[in-house]
């Protein structure tokens, strides 16, 4: 971790420097190399701390070779702090002495408001990203006195470019006629490394063409309904697989949830859950037609002791799929 913060201390210095390059997560498949510009990247740390409303020292609790990580130091070197390494501290609640912001990932949250929901309350802000943020899991960091911003975004945008919903000061959100997110301003990269191809698919006339689906509602207020191809086609009928975890979240039994499609000779796609907790296939498909309607309810269950997640903290959509 320290040697990252030198070299993105001296990056931010030089004069005239070479983009950065990080990679994706790589979730659902070949990671891709983002190459960001430094003005890019100091376009997302200006903007964040406007929105925030203030700026300080960091603690990194995610890995430096992603996104957000990255983001993390910059926002720290940037206010004239270098960031406090959690791997430099005997625990959490020792780190946050130190710190006045925080980036983490719902998974974290949710370990740390068992075990440093104290701590959590002394930071200025924690930002939450890296996946979908339940409202339960919200409304419980809240009401322990955590300050919590969700955020959207990727390493295509600089990290995170949209706070509780909202585009940040300069990002422009837009969607096609199929409702996919479409991003602008300046906090966009520049290409994919050695992609051209990749890149051309996406950045098209000043816009990154994300992979997700959302809505806008009558406040311009962002909401991210999932991953394009999140929408499995199951024996005719379209669902959104998202809504469907998010559903088996709320399940008292049901710790964490996930829910994809794999493919079935029979439906076409059969969507499968992936729950943490004693619950049953029946169980499960009763509890998620009692909201919605009864053809979204996943037609099979795996129960594991946690839900494998990439080192960025997001779910492995590749091991999951593997174990349905």
């Amino acid at each position: 971790m320290i040697n990252a913060v030198r070299e993105l201390d001296a990056w931010l210095a030089a004069e005239d420097p070479e983009p950065w390059v990080v990679e994706t997560s790589g979730s659902t498949g070949r990671p891709k190399r983002v190459v960001l510009s430094r003005a890019a990247v100091r376009a997302s740390v200006a903007a964040s701390a406007r929105r925030l409303g203030g700026s300080g020292r960091w603690l990194l609790a995610l890995p430096a070779s992603y996104v957000a990580g990255v983001q993390v130091i910059c926002r720290s070197l940037v206010a004239g702090h270098d960031p406090v390494l959690l791997e430099e501290h005997e625990s959490f609640a020792a780190a946050s002495r130190d710190a006045d912001f925080v980036s983490l990932v719902p998974t974290q949250l949710h370990r740390l408001l068992e075990t440093d929901a104290e701590a959590l309350q002394s930071f200025h802000t924690v930002l939450l990203g890296g996946g979908p943020i339940d409202p339960a899991l919200r409304r419980r960091a809240e009401g322990a006195g955590v300050r919590v911003v969700a955020t959207y975004g990727s390493a295509e945008t600089a990290g995170g470019c949209v706070y509780d919903g909202y585009a940040l000061d300069g990002v422009a959100v837009a969607l096609d006629p199929g409702g996919r997110i479409r991003i602008g301003g300046p906090t966009l990269f520049e290409r994919y490394d050695g992609d051209p191809d990749g890149t051309a698919e996406v950045l098209v006339d000043g816009w990154f063409l994300t992979s997700d689906a959302g809505r806008l509602d009558e406040d311009g207020r962002l909401h991210v309904l999932g991953r394009v191809d999140d929408v499995v086609v199951s024996g005719g009928v379209n669902v959104p697989a998202p809504a469907v975890a998010a559903r088996l979240r709320e399940h008292p039994d049901v710790v964490a949830a996930e829910v994809l499609g794999v493919p079935d000779e029979e439906w076409g796609n059969r969507l499968v859950a992936f729950v943490v907790g004693p619950v049953s296939v029946e169980g499960a498909r009763a509890w998620v037609a009692e909201a919605h309607p009864r053809s979204w309810a996943p037609r099979q269950l795996v129960v594991l002791d946690e839900i494998p997640l990439l080192p960025n903290g997001k779910p492995d959509r590749l091991t999951l799929r593997g174990l349905a």
